[in-house]
């Protein structure tokens, strides 16, 4: 058995687009294309640093989008990093927590991305 997340997002065009943004904050992202061409992509695998997600556009409409309930969790080295995908990937969403110390990180933010995932980086406790 393996297990991944599945990701479903309304518009049209908005995996590619979500995609788009991912590599250019995790160049190391790891892509393999189900459905749709490179540059119009509809249903893509891909690989986190250990976590392997499915995105797909949705035929269908739906009154409902994605939550911060569940957020995909990145762990940085630095400081500098954790910041770095803050900005790439927060742009144009919205923040739940800045970024700042936390008793549980020195370095951390939690925000949604432009589509409304939800994100949380820190720095690892040291």
């Amino acid at each position: 058995m393996q297990a991944s997340a599945q990701l479903m997002f309304q518009g049209k065009g908005d995996v590619q687009a979500a995609l788009d943004l991912w590599r250019a904050a995790l160049p190391g992202l790891d892509l393999r294309i189900l459905a749709g061409s490179e540059g119009q992509v509809t249903h893509a695998a891909v690989t986190l640093p250990g976590l392997s997600l499915t995105l797909f556009e949705s035929p269908v409409t739906h009154a409902f989008g994605f939550t911060p309930a569940i957020a995909l969790a990145l762990t940085c080295d630095s400081a500098a990093e954790v910041e770095r995908l803050a900005d790439i990937l927060g742009a144009g969403g919205q923040v739940m927590m800045p970024l700042d110390a936390y008793d549980f990180s020195p370095c951390f933010t939690w925000f949604s991305d432009r589509f409304g995932v939800s994100w949380q980086v820190m720095l690892a406790p040291s």
